[in-house]
């Protein structure tokens, strides 16, 4: 019963209230709540989601997910809609950002900057098995709210980092936000969160790339002169 409070549990009404239908995802029908035995119970009845989702897990299981230009162009166009709804929920936090980023990124060996220049609203939790297709939709909103402007993109390409291909045309579709000193900014934060549940069994086989990554990010932000300048 006391769990049955917060943002997971009222995200997905939250969502049907608050985002635009411009956003693909199927519609809220019906909620009920009730309590028995100490716990308490929630049912929700949705629209039937349109094609079936890219992958079954988070990551890709395929070198390159089968998908068209429009559903990239959708997409972009859906996390435009997404970042611009105002809302009180909060998908990552600040006090997380200051307390994991420097733990987590010690590697790269010198200070990484932990507050972003900009926050914007997320999905949050944008991955391969949230998304579907051949006509887009994006499923699971439980965990929206503000995260670190690029969050959603910077996310769905730390996911597909184990498939180069896959975070390849991730780059190249989503190049104006992961390229910008707010992606880059996303990637480390992101890259962070997936290392440290790595530590308890999620997403093992993505490690080694996502330092990787994190490395090439750091680089490039020293190159530009953000990381002292952030």
């Amino acid at each position: 019963m006391d769990k049955a409070i917060g943002k997971l549990w009222t995200g997905p009404e939250d969502a049907e209230r608050l985002v635009p239908r411009q956003v693909p995802r199927p519609g809220l029908r019906l909620v009920r709540q009730w309590a028995e035995g100490g716990y308490a119970y929630k049912a929700e009845l949705y629209d039937h989601a349109v094609g079936e989702t890219v992958s079954p897990t988070p990551a890709p299981v395929t070198a390159e997910p089968p998908l068209t230009a429009t559903w990239w162009s959708d997409l972009r166009t859906a996390l435009g809609h997404v970042s611009t709804v105002d809302t009180d929920r909060t998908a990552v936090r600040q006090a997380y950002l200051g307390r994991a980023m420097p733990k987590y990124l010690a590697f790269l060996g010198g200070p990484v900057p932990t507050v972003p220049r900009a926050w914007s609203t997320a999905h949050g939790d944008l991955h391969w098995a949230n998304l579907t297709g051949p006509e887009l939709g994006i499923l699971d909103w439980e965990g929206w709210g503000t995260a670190p402007a690029g969050y959603d993109a910077a996310l769905l390409h730390a996911y597909s980092i184990g498939m180069p291909k896959a975070a390849e045309r991730v780059r190249q579709e989503l190049s104006p936000i992961l390229d910008s000193e707010d992606g880059r900014f996303a990637e480390l934060a992101v890259i962070t969160e997936l290392l440290q549940s790595a530590e308890r069994g999620d997403n093992v086989a993505l490690v080694p790339a996502l330092r990787q990554r994190a490395k090439a990010v750091w680089y490039r932000m020293i190159a530009d002169g953000a990381a002292g300048a952030w």
